[in-house]
């Protein structure tokens, strides 16, 4: 009995697109598969193994070099120490992102109190008496001005 799988299967059986899966072929994540006479590619076990494995990883965050370097990790069978420095630094990246996200969020929050309040204060809220429109003028300004 045959356990291979052709690419439009191997693509169901991992939740990816052919054409990620080719291309994770061409950046050698994958290995190159046998192929049918008729040029099909076949993905063996292992193959879809890996797939998922890619799948999983970038469902975490890694980027397909961090990926390659985990791949590798394994096939050496040493990873716990190197696996726990990669999570460490993508943990260390994401805190980064939500810092600077509340930040983000804090200055819209103000932006939309400023506009709410000066839409509470007139009938009418032009280009020319919005606070956040006025702000973003100076900033730009300011910032010429630097230059």
């Amino acid at each position: 009995m045959n356990h291979t799988l052709k690419i439009g299967e191997a693509s169901k059986a991992t939740g990816l697109s052919i054409d990620a899966i080719r291309f994770y072929q061409r950046e050698r994540l994958v290995r190159q598969t046998a192929r049918t006479e008729g040029g099909f590619r076949l993905f063996s076990p292992g193959d879809i193994q890996t797939l998922r494995f890619i799948r999983q990883a970038q469902e975490l965050g890694f980027s397909l070099g961090d990926i390659r370097q985990l791949l590798y990790l394994e096939s050496e069978g040493e990873t716990c120490s190197h696996v726990r420095d990669l999570l460490e630094q993508k943990l260390a990246a994401v805190r980064g992102k939500i810092s600077e996200l509340k930040k983000l969020e804090r200055k819209l929050k103000l932006s939309l109190r400023k506009c709410n309040r000066e839409l509470e204060s007139r009938r009418e809220c032009r280009d020319t008496h919005c606070p956040v429109l006025q702000e973003l003028r100076q900033a730009v300004e300011k910032g010429v001005h630097e230059r």
